[in-house]
């Protein structure tokens, strides 16, 4: 079992930077493959960026590549996701996610443990 707990999101004007952390619980946190996920109002959830148990394979939305970047600190249990160059558009709840499973995914059905998300709001 793996417990998640989000922070670092607030209100940030456009251009600003914002760096999530998402602690995790549990002795096996360095066996899982980690993720980053979003919600904006009224739309679906989405995947934002992923990284492999060992922090070796990273992928990145389109719409993040280049302005975001995944990490994650093993001694720490805690995966981080750096926000540059925030848009409105990167207005959502986020969510970090974890996958019984050493490498990363897209899918959202292929993660089994969910945070409880951090809202993220870019003002124009």
């Amino acid at each position: 079992q793996v417990q998640l707990v989000e922070s670092g999101g607030g209100l940030v004007q456009a251009g600003d930077s914002l760096r999530l952390s998402c602690a995790a619980s549990g002795r096996t946190f360095s066996s899982y493959a980690m993720g980053w996920f979003r919600q904006a109002p009224g739309k679906e959830r989405e995947f934002v960026a992923t990284i492999s148990w060992s922090g070796g394979t990273r992928y990145y939305a389109d719409s993040v590549k280049g302005r975001f970047t995944i990490s994650r600190d093993n001694a720490k249990n805690t995966v981080y996701l750096q926000m540059n160059s925030l848009k409105p558009e990167d207005t959502a709840v986020y969510y970090c996610a974890a996958r019984d499973y050493g490498s990363g995914s897209v899918n959202i059905h292929e993660y089994d443990y969910w945070g409880q998300g951090t809202q993220v709001t870019v003002s124009p």
